[in-house]
């Protein structure tokens, strides 16, 4: 009887656990990763951003996952991150206070509705890993590096943004 119980404990955390690992809300997001593929993302933009490019690294200084991954990401660009002949630069930026760049990366946390809002006007484009934030055109593009590499583009807010991808790699991505 009391094993019949303790195998009935054990079954139940083990679906628990694989439940919680399987769940898209325990992905765990890598920011070094995502930053890196945000810039090799930009490497085919048919419009030439330039040799050097700022990304505002957009994030709630009220949350604080939001300020860890703001922090991982400017540590992971340090003095600039080449990929090919462009450098990506990072510059910390509160949400309501974009200004000056013509990418941002918004992090955990921050309102992406009212990001999307802001940016939406100046023509910037607006990059994240959370896919809900491309979904509801507020960002561009999505990008998701752990476990697997994946790449959602919003073809219309990339437009509104004033750009738009090489052929050949919207092939090898999920436009919505």
């Amino acid at each position: 009887m009391m094993l019949r119980a303790y195998l009935k404990a054990v079954a139940t955390a083990v679906c628990a656990s694989a439940f919680a690992l399987l769940s898209p809300a325990s992905a765990s997001a890598d920011p070094v990763k995502d930053i890196q593929a945000t810039a090799r993302v930009l490497t085919f933009l048919e419009n030439d951003l330039g040799a050097r490019v700022v990304i505002g690294v957009v994030f709630d200084p009220a949350r604080s996952e939001s300020v860890a991954e703001k922090n991982a990401i400017i540590a992971a660009i340090g003095d600039g991150y080449s990929v090919g002949r462009l450098t990506v630069v990072g510059k910390p930026m509160e949400a309501g206070a974009i200004h000056g760049v013509k990418v941002i990366f918004v992090t955990h946390g921050v309102d992406f509705a009212a990001v999307g809002a802001e940016t939406r006007a100046k023509r910037i484009i607006v990059v994240g890993s959370d896919f809900a934030c491309v979904r509801s055109g507020a960002c561009a593009i999505g990008i998701a590096t752990d476990p697997t590499v994946q790449i959602v583009v919003n073809r219309n807010a990339l437009a509104a943004a004033g750009a738009a991808l090489k052929a050949a790699f919207r092939m090898m991505i999920h436009e919505i």
